[in-house]
């Protein structure tokens, strides 16, 4: 996701030892088909599989007619569909990282459908596969309109996908917080269960799977020539964007058809692609080939592992979300085999950026505001008779840590954020990118789930281990690379999805003591206590104390790194201890208030916007707009619904993700 690298696969002449396309698909095939007889023997009751598809008579047949005979269908249309969908995008995008749910179909169409089984019950139950086609469509709209001004660049569509993805998932998440006893069944369809009652998604789905794959193969010829630089293509006479387009159309409809079928299945779209290619499918032509049958054979083997463990277990995951713990493992060990392309990509002209006439005013101005605004959210309340200050002080016991909390988690965030974006040059870096939310998140359920009763020390102390554990694993994976910033980015990309997939495993089980975690999952800031709010202010001070000495290295560092080494900046070394010191920070801030989204990337671009570029006036004024941010989110999450309260995080990122949209057509 880093802007200054496109990423390939390094080549092979030979693709993997004895594993080219046809025997790997014959190897997985092979595994599905006993874990397909051992799955049907234990359904099919003394019947016969013949009787089962011609005239089924007795449970058994029946049984096996009407749901593990679609199932299985369904399995080999939704691989393929995802496994061709992976190799549009990737090869449009010039990237073989991107997968179907880059374009934000997955979070656009959930978002719909809870919003259409709260709004209208009957049409989600009636129209289910409309309305989240129709989710997916208007996600991937607005993907479009935000990088159409860029001819469709691939980076642009990547990070408008991004910021799309994350904005429609908080607003799923906030709908479905609100209304947990409604929206429960959500949790297993949102992580792809592939159950099926009937013949009635096979006769929709094959149709268009047929079809999509027939287009594809109408572009193969001018699609291939997208391995040519840009310049090359259009020598050629490619209208780049109409084939960006319509091939992107194509990946955007198989994918919202799959999520309209049977929820998000994750990671097929990118594993297939990538598979197909280090297994010897050099040409564009041979990935759109082997690509689906991969995909197919991939969600078949995942499928029926799942059908197998739940006869022996019982109920234990969504097949989409072991389809996912599998991929998450294959981006890392994808990774070292990634060849990286130095160019940086032409985005749009570049937009010159403001300074401030008087940065130390504006500094203390800042200061002012906050401590403005920190008032009104310590004595502002509202109940049942309205608005009220409350100046005897009689609520300012529970208040104070709170406020405190977001105004540390709000600086930490954005220090964090600020420190990422110049190590990897990439204006859309993130905290989160690193993974290390998601680590202490996972580290917190598996508490929650194991002990029970667990006091909050013990809490504290589960998600500082499991974000330590996740730095660690981030250090170790891109050790080789020299801390490079796109090993950084992806590397964290990859255990944050791993850890995100075992999140929504363990919230798909529909456990009452997992649902319970969905509000600190948003960012809540209700459970703060005075230790740990007077820790996050600690931490701040003294975290931000740190970062002051690698001012020089900050302002260096998003020149590049020959730029940087050339006036004698240590590359390696500069990179790992401000990748150490961001870890610390939005460590601290997770363990505080829960995982938050945007912060990180919201207050460096404001503070920018502000003026101010140099790298040390920079941090400051990106953690006074990140405590800004946060205090002001604490205070309308707290009175806008009384009595209900939306958490600090959750709504933060309802109010910055629109600003981020705007903010992409400016890159």
């Amino acid at each position: 996701m880093a802007d200054r690298v496109g990423v390939e696969l390094a080549p092979r002449e030979k693709g993997l030892p004895f594993m080219g396309p046809a025997v790997m698909v014959l190897g997985l095939g092979l595994l599905a088909v006993l874990l397909s007889a051992q799955s049907l023997t234990a359904r099919i009751e003394g019947g016969s599989l013949l009787g089962a598809i011609l005239s089924p008579s007795g449970m058994g047949e029946l049984v096996v007619h009407f749901s593990w005979l679609p199932r299985l269908l369904v399995s080999w249309l939704c691989g393929a569909a995802l496994g061709l969908a992976g190799v549009l995008m990737q090869q449009v995008l010039r990237n073989p990282l991107a997968s179907p749910t880059t374009l934000g179909v997955s979070a656009g169409a959930h978002l719909a459908l809870v919003a259409a089984t709260l709004a209208v019950p009957g049409l989600a139950g009636l129209g289910r596969e409309a309305v989240a086609l129709a989710g997916s469509g208007v996600a991937a709209a607005l993907v479009f309109s935000l990088a159409w001004n860029k001819g469709l660049a691939p980076l642009a569509v990547v990070l408008a996908g991004l910021v799309v993805s994350l904005y429609f998932g908080a607003l799923g998440a906030a709908l479905v917080l609100f209304n947990q006893s409604y929206l429960a069944g959500l949790f297993i369809w949102g992580a792809g269960a592939l159950s099926q009652q009937d013949w009635s998604v096979v006769l929709r789905l094959g149709p268009l799977v047929v079809a999509s794959g027939v287009a594809a193969a109408l572009m193969v010829r001018p699609l291939a020539l997208l391995d040519l630089d840009e310049a090359g293509a259009r020598g050629l006479g490619v209208p780049l964007v109409g084939l960006r387009l319509a091939a992107l159309a194509v990946s955007v409809v198989l994918a919202a058809a799959v999520v309209s079928a049977v929820g998000v299945v994750g990671f097929v779209g990118l594993a297939a692609p990538a598979l197909a290619t280090l297994a010897g499918a050099r040409t564009f032509g041979a990935r759109l080939v082997w690509g689906p049958l991969i995909g197919a054979v991939l969600l078949w083997f995942a499928d029926q592992l799942v059908q197998v463990l739940a006869g022996l277990y019982g109920d234990l995951v969504p097949t989409g979300a072991l389809t996912a713990l599998f991929g998450s493992p294959l981006l890392l060990w994808l990774l070292p085999r990634l060849k990286r392309d130095v160019r940086p990509p032409r985005m749009a002209a570049p937009v010159r950026e403001p300074r401030a006439r008087h940065p130390v005013g504006a500094l203390i101005a800042m200061v002012a505001a906050l401590g403005v605004l920190v008032l009104p959210a310590l004595l502002l309340s509202h109940d049942a008779a309205g608005w009220s200050l409350d100046l005897s002080g009689a609520l300012l016991e529970w208040r104070w840590p709170r406020v405190l909390a977001a105004l540390a988690a709000g600086a930490l965030l954005a220090m964090a954020g600020t420190i990422t974006q110049r190590v990897t040059g990439n204006p859309m870096a993130s905290p989160e990118v690193l993974g290390l939310t998601s680590g202490a998140a996972l580290a917190l359920i598996v508490v929650v789930m194991a002990l029970p009763g667990a006091d909050r020390a013990t809490e504290i102390a589960a998600g500082a281990a499991g974000a330590f554990l996740t730095t660690v694993g981030l250090l170790w994976l891109t050790r080789r690379a020299a801390f490079a910033p796109d090993s950084i980015l992806l590397a964290g990309i990859a255990l944050g999805a791993l850890f995100d997939a075992l999140v929504v495993a363990v919230t798909a089980s529909g456990d009452p003591r997992a649902v319970t975690l969905l509000a600190w999952l948003a960012g809540s800031t209700a459970r703060v206590g005075s230790s740990e709010a007077l820790t996050g202010l600690v931490a701040v001070v003294a975290l931000g104390a740190a970062a002051v000495p690698f001012a020089r290295w900050l302002d260096l560092l998003p020149l590049g790194a020959v730029t940087a080494g050339a006036v004698g900046v240590d590359v390696k070394r500069a990179r790992l201890l401000l990748l150490v010191l961001t870890a610390l920070m939005t460590a601290t801030a997770t363990l505080i208030v829960g995982p938050l989204t945007f912060v990180g990337l919201l207050a460096p671009h404001l503070a920018r916007l502000a003026g101010f570029p140099r790298a040390l006036p920079h941090l400051l004024a990106a953690a006074l707009v990140g405590a800004l941010v946060m205090v002001g989110a604490d205070l309308l999450g707290r009175t806008l619904i009384y009595p209900r309260q939306i958490p600090t995080g959750l709504l933060a990122t309802l109010i910055g993700a629109p600003y981020l949209l705007w903010r992409l057509r400016r890159l």
